[in-house]
């Protein structure tokens, strides 16, 4: 992305809504959503209406071909989660794929022993959760179905939109990563991305959302769109079949909690990073990182040290739980035992363990409504780096992910590739309870950056007592997976200058890699909103 956006500085204030609010990345699926709120539609309704209306608006980062999770409070106070995502082809062994890999003609690997798991194409491909995720949403919670929820999205994409900014940029990536003619067809213009401000349409993207709209979402897994996704991927050299899509069923896992300095946040359980995040605040707590003055370089090496730590234990422990069991790794007990850990400088003595790296600057998207009957709805939804696999299934204009890039072939790898299993995945909604009648949801998307979002949103505002937007604005810092720490430019050089002599590898990244976070809050029923100020969204109430 060019660092020229940057230009953008924040003068917004927190948005307030007497009915109503949503939050998201691009300003048309905010309109979205706030067009379901008037017609009568909860925020359940609104969150499918603008998660679709992105798919066209910033569909450099989301997508039917994708995943959708979410986690919420209703109007009658229970809290739940929602999980949509697919797993592997039944047929994707670790022996199958790295025959396929040694034998594929484009390959340089000789060896099937020497075969990694590619970070696109048809082995990167899993089943997408999206449709059904949606339809799940709106018949569980929802006042409307999918033939009135996708009208915006189907409005955008066969009317057209003009392009906005940041998806200008993100789009430049097509380019070079389409290969096939179903691809550069769908998704670019005469061979190019569209610039700032282009007007355009994605009319088979959104026949296929008319499709969705009429018949539902087994049009996807077991109708005319199912049998084009698994030619597709299967033409590509893939194991993806028909029956691997008819198979998959959402989900509605318990959310996982810790309180935080009297706050409760609820996170995604595994196959999920959520217990990162949660960790991190444990340790962090632990260590008093939020007791240290906002603009110290204390305050971020002891929330950087431990977010290290839980990085290394979630990369080493999370994975499918259908396949391997996890530790406490949200106990305070569990916290205690790695906060002891941290010194004054700072720990190299960590890893990862996660493969892929692409994961670092993964494209997402995250919407959070309120509104208000009670609602509070956060909702995320992708297709895990830009554009996914590169794979667009036949004339659908549905790109596919590529999440299985997540997988290992190390058959000892915690995320090891087997038949059905669902990856290691970066998406986690976010949920908190500051009081009894004082709810947010929240989260920030982009791969790794987002446990280590969460961790600073709520710090703002939980220790520093900042108001939404402002918690949003602060500059952020980022942990890398090269050991390095980032900083976002807006910080004091004496932060910085400080950081380095705690022994931190300090990088200044420009702010396209810092995440992009919303929030929608009901306290006592005043509804509040604040949206990301380096994407283009906004914030809206009615």
């Amino acid at each position: 992305m060019d660092p020229d956006l940057d230009r953008f500085n924040s003068r917004r204030s927190t948005v307030y809504g007497p009915r109503g609010v949503v939050a998201t990345s691009q300003p048309l699926a905010s309109e979205a959503g706030i067009e379901i709120l008037r017609a009568g539609g909860n925020a359940f309704d609104a969150a499918v209406a603008t998660a679709a209306a992105l798919n066209v608006v910033e569909p450099t980062s989301t997508g039917i071909g994708g995943d959708v999770f979410a986690l919420y409070k209703t109007a009658d106070g229970d809290v739940g989660a929602m999980r949509a995502c697919g797993g592997a082809p039944a047929d994707a062994t670790i022996e199958n794929v790295r025959e396929a890999i040694a034998d594929d003609e484009d390959s340089d690997v000789d060896d099937p022993a020497d075969a990694e798991m590619p970070d696109t194409g048809a082995h990167a491909a899993t089943v997408p959760g999206t449709a059904r995720g949606w339809e799940a949403t709106a018949e569980r919670f929802g006042e409307f179905g999918l033939d009135r929820l996708l009208r915006p999205a189907i409005r955008y994409a066969t009317e057209g939109y003009p392009v906005s900014e940041v998806v200008a940029a993100q789009w430049e990536h097509g380019e070079e990563l389409f290969e096939s003619d179903h691809a550069r067809d769908a998704y670019l213009f005469d061979g190019e991305s569209p610039s700032v401000g282009q007007y355009v349409t994605l009319p088979k993207l959104g026949r296929s959302m008319e499709l969705i709209a009429e018949e539902g979402a087994d049009v996807v897994y077991e109708g005319e769109i199912a049998d084009a996704i698994a030619t597709e991927v299967q033409a590509e050299g893939g194991f993806m079949t028909v029956d691997d899509l008819a198979a998959f069923e959402v989900e509605w896992p318990e959310p996982v909690s810790t309180t935080y300095n009297g706050a409760e946040v609820y996170e995604l359980p595994p196959n999920n990073q959520g217990l990162i995040a949660l960790e991190a605040l444990n340790i962090a707590a632990e260590l008093g990182a939020g007791e240290y003055d906002y603009d110290s370089a204390e305050r971020v090496h002891y929330f950087s040290e431990a977010m290290k730590l839980a990085f290394h234990d979630g990369h080493r422990y999370i994975t499918d739980p259908d396949y391997e069991e996890h530790p406490p790794l949200a106990s305070a007990a569990w916290a205690e035992k790695r906060a002891a850990a941290v010194g004054e400088e700072a720990n190299h003595d960590v890893t990862f363990g996660v493969p892929d790296a692409n994961a670092e600057d993964a494209d997402t998207v995250l919407l959070t409504v309120a509104d208000d009957e009670g609602n509070v709805v956060s909702y995320i939804n992708s297709r895990f780096a830009g554009f996914g696999s590169g794979l667009v299934a036949g004339d659908t204009g549905i790109a596919l992910q590529n999440r299985g890039s997540s997988f290992s072939l190390d058959p000892d790898h915690p995320n090891r590739l087997e038949p059905g299993k669902r990856p290691f995945h970066t998406l986690i909604p976010g949920l908190v309870e500051f009081a009894e009648d004082d709810w947010a949801a929240f989260g920030v998307m982009g791969g790794y950056m987002q446990p280590q979002g969460h961790v600073q949103v709520i710090s703002n505002v939980v220790d520093y007592g900042m108001p939404l937007q402002r918690a949003l604005d602060e500059p952020r810092w980022r942990y890398r997976e090269d050991g390095s720490l980032a900083l976002e430019p807006q910080f004091d050089d004496d932060v910085a200058a400080k950081l380095v002599r705690r022994d931190h590898d300090v990088r200044t990244l420009s702010p396209n890699v810092f995440g992009g976070a919303q929030i929608a809050r009901n306290e006592a029923g005043v509804l509040s909103a604040a949206t990301e100020p380096r994407k283009d969204g906004n914030a809206q109430g009615y």
